[in-house]
Formats: structure tokens, C-alpha cells, sequence
């Protein structure tokens, strides 16, 4: 089985701002999984474990995507749920134009079995997941820069491959699709 998502990708400079606000997250007291910044990305849809057979039909499908480049901003990092974090995320913020192509993408990979989403897409990039919540959390959030972390246009999609080990997932990309 090859566990598999849709992603945007990040640039560069956003994965180094985010960087910033993660070292600053580290010093919490409580137990942090910090995403490696390379890592970094916009989730369009989990897919989960996917038989190796059936990866060229997904890919096939995905090629068939139609949307235009648009630009997103990815926000400062936030506590997702603010009561009890179980994550520490950016929110991104666009036109509509993520949403509908999560849209999308659910209309052509659920004719291949992959059920639509049933919670309304909310785009955000994972800083860090919270394996042991301390309260000091809360105020190493507010210490992260609170200006955005910048803008950027998304022109393509990628089907990624995660291969999860000791040390945090690794990504590798199957097909890269412009938008």
C-alpha cells in the first residue's frame, strides 16, 4: 500500500518564515511534533493507503484537473482547537479558488472510490502536532511573528507518496499537475 495526498507545495522563503515560528514553538514545555519545513504544504485531500495498482488511475484522474493559477496567503501559526490544541497550523486565506478545487479533486477521485470529504475544506499548512500539551504553548504561539507569512501563487498539484518513519514522514512527489 503507498499512503498518499494532493498538495500545494510551499516556496521557499514562506517554508523559512514558517521556520522562524517554529523554533519558537519548540521552546513550549510541552511535547511537540515539529513538521520538518521541507515538509510543508497545503493538503487538497488525504487519500490514505492506496494499492500500488491503482496510483497511474489517480494520477490519470488528477491530470483532468481544470483550475487557474490564484494566489494564497498563508497566516501566522494559531492553535487549532483554541481550547486544547491538538495541532499548531496556519490558517491560508484565498478568493474561494482552494476550496474549489478540493471540490474538484473530490468530484474526480470518488468515481475511483475515494469517499468526498465530509467536513468543509479548510486550507492551512501544520507547523507542529501537539503530543503532549502544556499551557506554556499557548504564549510560545503569541511569541511567533503575527504578520503573515507571505503570499505566493499556486500553479500546480502534487500527488505525494508519505513514507512514515522514527524520524517523521517522508514526502516524495508521483506527478507534479499545473494548474
Amino acid at each position: 500500500m503507498v499512503r498518499t495526498f494532493v498538495a500545494i507545495d510551499l516556496p521557499e522563503a514562506i517554508r523559512e518564515r514558517a521556520r522562524e515560528s517554529q523554533e519558537i514553538l519548540a521552546q513550549s514545555g510541552g511535547r511537540l511534533a515539529i513538521v520538518d519545513p521541507a515538509n510543508l504544504h497545503i493538503t487538497v485531500k488525504f487519500l490514505g493507503e492506496v494499492e500500488p495498482g491503482r496510483i497511474e488511475a489517480v494520477i490519470g484522474a488528477l491530470r483532468s484537473v481544470r483550475a487557474d493559477p490564484f494566489e494564497l496567503t498563508v497566516g501566522c501559526a494559531v492553535c487549532n482547537p483554541p481550547r486544547r490544541p491538538r495541532v499548531v497550523w496556519c490558517d491560508v486565506t484565498d478568493a474561494g479558488e482552494s476550496a474549489a478545487l478540493a471540490r474538484q479533486v473530490d468530484d474526480i477521485l470518488e468515481p475511483l472510490g475515494f469517499p468526498r470529504e465530509r467536513r468543509p475544506f479548510r486550507p492551512h499548512v501544520t507547523l507542529a502536532r501537539v503530543k503532549e500539551f502544556h499551557s506554556s504553548l499557548f504564549s510560545q504561539v503569541a511569541c511567533t511573528p503575527r504578520e503573515p507569512l507571505g503570499r505566493f501563487r499556486a500553479e500546480t498539484i502534487k500527488l505525494k507518496k508519505s513514507t512514515l518513519t522514527p524520524r517523521g514522514s517522508v514526502y516524495d512527489d508521483l506527478v507534479e499537475v499545473a494548474l
